[in-house]
């Protein structure tokens, strides 16, 4: 591939990257699925605060447009956390 989005080259290791980043919220999905309980709520906590570290970076430096596709994601992950954080445990 040859070519340049918002000033950044693209090469195989920006798809790759950009790629990994959007697989995030389908394996908090998958996992909400198939994980008990406690390890999931640790897993959402753990993932959530991750993508949220990342939608946050990737907002710096782009368009209004981005960052609002970014900031949505960010309180999105960041209600995911919260809601992790504060649901009772099952004895």
């Amino acid at each position: 591939m040859a070519g340049e989005v918002l000033g950044m080259q693209i090469s195989h290791e920006v798809l790759l990257i950009a790629a990994i980043e959007r697989l995030g919220p389908l394996i908090m999905a998958f996992l909400s699925l198939t994980l008990k309980d406690s390890i999931n709520r640790w897993a959402n906590i753990i993932l959530g605060i991750v993508y949220t570290v990342l939608s946050i970076a990737s907002m710096i430096g782009y368009s209004p447009q981005m960052m609002l596709m970014w900031g949505s994601a960010a309180v999105a992950t960041i209600l995911i956390v919260w809601y992790a954080w504060r649901s009772k445990q099952k004895a």
